[in-house]
């Protein structure tokens, strides 16, 4: 079996449901520091070249993209959803054939987890950056890490899984990655 490389050209990020009001009630330094990671994911994707997916689960309920991701991600145009998973046939179609995909979002045991599956299912390798995913309880968010692994995600970081795509430094790439990350 072939070791496992991300490669930017088989790869996508997909933000999953990052919305105002689950925001709210999130423990907020750990907010504090998945929206950090989730922006250092957004800027390091579009330096290499990756398309970056929005999700919002049933905005009218949930509110839209927290506003501090807004700026991070510029214009975008989120998905709309009402499905738990994210790997919706609308965000399948974005995706096209990338199988590499970079999971960030909310909650973990919940809507990540069930989009992990359901992209193993498809065919596709979820990448999950354990760093940029969140749950309102700590060991809900523990155990829908689990529950990617068990349904074939790959977990990794967020500067793990940049680095691993740049493979060297010294390029143009490299410099916005490493401020993105900082």
């Amino acid at each position: 079996m072939p070791s496992f490389r991300l490669k930017p050209e088989q790869a996508a990020l997909l933000v999953i449901d990052i919305q105002e009001r689950l925001c709210a009630a999130m423990e907020r330094d750990a907010l504090d520091r998945m929206l950090a990671r989730t922006g250092a994911a957004v800027e390091g994707a579009r330096a290499l070249g990756l398309p970056v997916i929005v999700t919002e689960q049933y905005p009218q309920g949930l509110g839209r993209t927290h506003s501090l991701l807004k700026l991070r991600l510029g214009d975008f145009k989120p998905l709309e959803k009402i499905e738990f998973s994210a790997a919706t046939p609308d965000v399948l179609a974005v995706l096209g054939d990338r199988k590499q995909v970079l999971l960030t979002g909310m909650e973990t045991h919940i809507c990540v987890f069930q989009t992990a599956r359901d992209l193993a299912d498809s065919g596709r390798e979820p990448c999950l950056l354990a760093d940029a995913v969140l749950s309102r309880a700590e060991e809900d968010r523990r155990v829908g890490l689990e529950l990617c692994r068990g349904a074939g995600a790959r977990v990794l970081t967020v500067e793990s899984a940049l680095f691993d795509m740049l493979g060297r430094a010294g390029t143009p790439e490299f410099k916005k990655v490493s401020a993105a990350v900082r």
